[in-house]
């Protein structure tokens, strides 16, 4: 291995250890739906994702069995492109920063991997409904409630920094509730984000980004 992936690599590993920490304690301890307010703008509550991040779906089963299958085929490309990088000379910069997008995409594909085969309770597909079931309780390990591919992300961390009624000037949605922000995600989901910022900001350098970019 090349030893300038060494550093990338360990921020990865670290960062998906993180996100699989926290998602595991908020799963096993945590009713689906369930609260629990830090501040007034921050709190841990508790959804499940069965398609992309910040809580975006389509397809039913065969989306997520689509989306599960990218992700794999992503990590793959990503370590790739990071070997091919580190061999073309790029900074410890853009290499880490690929380490954290990798980091985001391993990170929910441990979920989609195992979670399904490994905990008792899930969100499940119902075909005849064309929507993914709740259910109830805390879950637990046990026999699994779906095969390899379809198990659930599980998201958490929101920050509704802003929740009101909007002027009614404003387009569109004038008068009506707002919060900002909605979306309720994870920590593999924030350093997709983070790691992406990160690349477009060393694009604006391309000597960071080596002879092999």
């Amino acid at each position: 291995m090349n030893a300038s992936l060494k550093w990338p690599l360990l921020t990865a590993a670290v960062l998906v250890f993180l996100d699989q920490w926290l998602k595991l304690w908020i799963k096993t301890s945590f009713a689906l739906g369930e609260s629990l307010p830090i501040t007034s703008w921050f709190q841990f509550h508790f959804t499940e994702n069965p398609g992309m991040a910040f809580g975006m779906e389509w397809g039913g089963i065969a989306g997520k069995y689509a989306l599960s299958s990218f992700r794999i085929l992503a990590i793959g490309g990503i370590l790739w492109y990071m070997r091919r990088l580190a061999q073309g000379g790029a900074t410890s910069f853009v290499l880490i920063a690929f380490g954290i997008v990798l980091a985001g995409a391993m990170g929910n594909v441990v979920d989609s991997l195992f979670y399904g085969l490994f905990f008792d309770r899930g969100l499940v597909y119902q075909a005849e409904y064309g929507d993914w079931m709740m259910y109830t309780g805390v879950a637990q390990w046990g026999s699994g409630y779906a095969p390899m591919l379809l198990g659930n992300v599980v998201d958490m961390l929101y920050f509704p920094l802003w929740e009101g009624v909007l002027p009614s000037w404003i387009p569109f949605w004038g008068g009506d509730y707002f919060i900002f922000f909605r979306p309720i995600f994870n920590l593999a989901d924030a350093c997709v984000t983070v790691g992406v910022v990160l690349l477009y900001w060393s694009s604006r350098r391309p000597q960071s980004w080596g002879s092999q970019r």
